[in-house]
This record gives structure tokens, C-alpha cells and sequence, in this order.
């Protein structure tokens, strides 16, 4: 369906609308979606997998000679050998004891409270809990809808949440005592690569080259923000100086479209959906994905205090499954519009569905006149690099957050549990990539961690 305001046909006023679902079975569509995902999550292939590993396990324990089962397996087939098998100590019983030697522990901790801010970031660790993962975990976990940034810092250091929804660079400054009290702090997994923007404002259709921005009021989410960061290194390079030239202030991710309506600011790097809502309300348009700054750039964070884990390490090892599990989910472009209708509801993102579902899928109007089609313009890679810790750090020292000479390495490897998340994906067969410190090109430029404090003096513009 098309109309007036929404010429390219991405959005459709009835969906909301729509109750029940196609199959009968449920209240809604959302409840629907949801109950797909959760049975994608239950399918047949991760059963088969799991079959399929403890069957070849046991043939090698009983052949253990090579040529030996491999003329067994000619003589009678694998079918046959799979029944015989079975007979003598069935699959489905050796997959019940090796569950269970792989629970770690009892839980210290069920009730939990983890916090979030509504924006796509988040998704893993929203979706996690309408598909039941953190259930799954032996987890009562409520997902507590946040109003700010600080507020979720806050949470934290009062310990009113056990785990939450950080920006990336956050921990860091938690940890290092950098705009609070100094707390130590981890990043468990990457919540999000990519999934953010520049917006601006529609009367800056003819201005979009930075070079032109002068005087502009930006907002971002937070100061420890790579949407922070992003910002400062884009217009630098164009030449301005992000203190000067330029206002950076800070407005909650559900407050930046209204302020762009207001004229209170000319743009912002800010989070998904708020960028694709500002194009939905014809008030914005999308200057610059941040991917096309550093493609797999981190964003938001799964994280808790080192307390935590030290307390309740068998709960965090609970709760890092569960994400993780829903981070792999997220991963699967076929899952995309299935996510979206699950997270758009009121106690999640409270966004039109259809503004969710064209960020997570990556087709979608950029308010210029064009329809887009950018399958990874939001992802959800959970690996927590230490290398993207000691960039942040990097610019936190650029930019005159931090002072004097910085241990990269040692607060990275401190504050990024790089170790903890490739030992849990290896617990749920996960693909695990090795090392712990890629290089990553940012606006052309590649950044070798292991000349860290080189780069952060290398820059024109800075403080450092």
C-alpha cells in the first residue's frame, strides 16, 4: 500500500491494526512470531547436530581403529550401525548425561534485573526474553525498559540491576573512574555491530558535506559512546574541530526525533530506530550509516559489574548463554522481520513495527528519495574484541577524557571478557574466531592496536 506520506510502500497503517494471527493459534502477530522463532530456536537441525556428534562419538569409542570401522560401516551400514547403537545405550539418554555434565553448578541467583534502553542495539538481549532463552537458563529475568544512560549507570553502581544494556565504551569509564565513581565493570558480549546513522535534519538537504557544519547542534546518547566517538572522528576529518566548531550535547535515544522536529538540533548520531523513525515522521534523513564509516563497528554491550560474576559466576555463565543463543539468532537475515515483530511492542522499542523490521532488514527509505537495500546495516556479532576496547580508549585519550598514558592492553583485557565469551560459544557449538586483537579500518585509515598510543597522538585534531 502507498500514500502521500508514504510514497515507497514500506509502511503499512493496518499492520498494527491486525489482530490474531494467520494460524488462529494466537493472540497476535507478535505472540505468533514469537512462537516461530522460539520453535526455530527448538528445531530438528540443532537435535540432529547433537545426534548426529554423540553417534560418531560413540562409534569411535567402540572402533577406535580407523580401518576397523570403516570396513564395519561398509559391512553393515550406517543405518544399521546407528540401530545397533541405539540398542545398547540409546542417543536420546547419553544426550540427557551429557546436559547434564555440562551444568556447571546450581544458580546462585534466578531473579534477576537486567536494564535496557529501547533501540535495536538491544536486541539480543530484549528478544531473549519473550522467546524464553533466559528461561530456558533457569533465569527469572525481568527486562527493565530505561530512560537514560546515566540512569543505567546509575542502576549499576546502586546494584538495582544485576546485568545490563551498556554502551560499549561505558565499562571502560565505570571501571577507569571516568565520570563516576570507579567501579570495575565487564562487557560480556558486543550487543551490536553497525545499526547506526547520522540524521539530519530536512532543511540540511543541501548540506551534506561536513565541511558545511559549522555551528551545528548534534546530539548523541552519551559521552562514552561510540556514537560519540564516531562523531567527533567524522567531522574531524572534514576538518572541524568537534569542541569548536560544532555543539555535542546529549539527549536520550527516544527524545532525538522530537528534538529534531523542535529545531533544538541540526542532527545526530544516535541508535536505530530512531533514525529510520525520524525518515517514518518526514522530520530527518539519513546522512551516513555508521557502517560505511567502520563497517563491524561495535556499539552496545551485554555487561555486568565484576562483583557479579565473582559472586554468581554459575548465573553470569547462564546469562551468557541465553545471550548469546539469541545474539546467533539475530545473526540469521531470515529471522529479521520475524525479530522485529516480536521486539516492536510497547514493553520493548514501542515503535512502528515496520520502522523496526527496515532497520533489521536493511531495506529502507532514507528520506532522500530512495529505497536502500543494505542487508548488514545492523548486526549482531557478540565478539568483544579487545582491540575495539583499546580503539575506545584511544579516543577517550583524543579527546581529553582520560589524561596521561593509558595501559591499553591490560584495562582491555580487564574489561572485555574476550576468553569467557569464546569458552561459552564453544559450550553451544558456536563458530569461534581466533585471536583477541584485530586491526579494523576506520574512514580508510587502519588502526594497528599494537601502535595504540601512537595513534590517539596521531590526529591533527585532538586533545591528546
Amino acid at each position: 500500500m502507498t500514500t502521500e506520506h508514504d510514497p515507497y510502500g514500506l509502511y503499512d497503517a493496518d499492520r498494527p491494526l491486525r489482530l490474531g494471527c494467520s494460524c488462529g493459534a494466537h493472540a497476535s502477530g507478535t505472540e505468533h512470531a514469537a512462537a516461530e522463532l522460539r520453535a526455530r530456536s527448538e528445531g530438528a537441525e540443532f537435535e540432529a547436530h547433537s545426534n548426529s556428534f554423540i553417534e560418531a562419538s560413540l562409534m569411535k569409542a567402540l572402533f577406535p581403529q580407523d580401518a576397523v570401522r570403516r570396513r564395519f560401516l561398509r559391512a553393515v551400514g550406517r543405518n544399521t550401525a546407528k540401530a545397533a547403537i541405539a540398542s545398547v545405550l540409546p542417543v536420546g539418554t547419553l544426550a540427557s548425561l551429557q546436559a547434564m555434565a555440562q551444568d556447571k553448578g546450581a544458580l546462585e541467583k534466578k531473579d534477576l534485573k537486567i536494564g535496557f534502553i529501547p533501540i535495536t542495539c538491544a536486541t539480543p538481549l530484549i528478544m531473549a526474553h519473550p522467546l524464553g532463552f533466559y528461561q530456558k537458563q533457569g533465569l527469572d529475568v525481568q527486562v527493565v525498559k530505561t530512560a537514560g544512560w546515566a540512569l543505567i549507570r546509575d542502576k549499576m553502581l546502586n546494584k538495582e540491576y544485576d546485568a545490563t544494556h551498556f554502551l560499549s565504551p561505558m565499562p571502560l569509564a565505570i571501571s577507569m573512574g571516568v565520570g563516576s565513581n570507579a567501579v570495575p565493570m565487564n562487557v560480556a558480549t558486543i550487543q551490536n555491530t553497525n545499526g547506526q546513522a547520522i540524521t539530519l535534519a530536512n532543511k540540511h538537504k543541501d548540506k551534506r558535506d561536513p565541511k558545511m557544519w559549522k555551528g551545528f547542534k548534534f546530539a548523541v546518547p552519551f559521552e562514552y559512546s561510540m556514537h560519540n566517538f564516531l562523531l567527533r572522528y567524522y567531522v574531524a576529518e572534514a576538518g572541524l574541530d568537534p569542541d569548536r566548531d560544532i555543539q555535542i550535547r546529549v539527549v536520550p535515544p527516544p527524545e532525538m526525533v522530537a528534538n529534531l522536529r523542535a529545531g533544538n538540533i541540526d542532527g545526530y548520531l544516535g541508535p536505530d530506530p530512531f533514525n529510520q523513525r525520524a525518515v517514518y515522521e518526514e522530520v530527518g534523513f539519513l546522512h551516513i550509516l555508521t557502517k560505511e564509516l567502520w563497517n563491524g563497528h561495535p556499539c552496545c554491550a551485554f555487561g555486568t559489574s565484576a562483583e557479579f560474576i565473582q559472586k554468581n559466576p554459575n548465573t553470569f555463565a547462564a546469562l551468557y548463554r541465553a545471550v548469546l543463543t539469541a545474539s546467533a539468532m539475530a545473526r540469521k537475515p531470515e529471522n529479521r522481520e520475524l525479530i522485529a515483530k516480536v521486539i516492536s511492542p510497547a514493553a520493548y522499542l514501542n515503535q512502528p513495527e515496520t520502522v523496526v523490521a527496515q532497520v533489521l532488514t536493511g531495506k529502507f527509505a532514507d528520506g532522500l528519495g530512495k529505497v536502500q537495500n543494505v542487508p548488514d546495516r545492523a548486526d549482531f556479532d557478540p565478539m568483544p574484541w579487545q582491540s575495539m576496547a583499546v580503539w575506545m580508549l584511544t579516543q577517550m585519550q583524543r579527546w581529553g577524557y582520560v589524561k596521561g598514558d593509558v595501559n591499553y592492553k591490560q584495562i582491555a583485557e580487564k574489561v572485555f571478557l574476550l576468553t569467557d565469551a569464546k569458552k561459552t560459544m564453544k559450550q553451544l557449538d558456536m563458530k569461534v574466531p581466533d585471536g583477541a586483537y584485530p586491526k579494523f579500518t576506520i574512514m580508510g585509515k587502519v588502526f594497528d592496536p599494537e601502535k595504540a598510543q601512537a595513534y590517539a597522538k596521531s590526529f591533527a585534531i585532538g586533545r591528546a
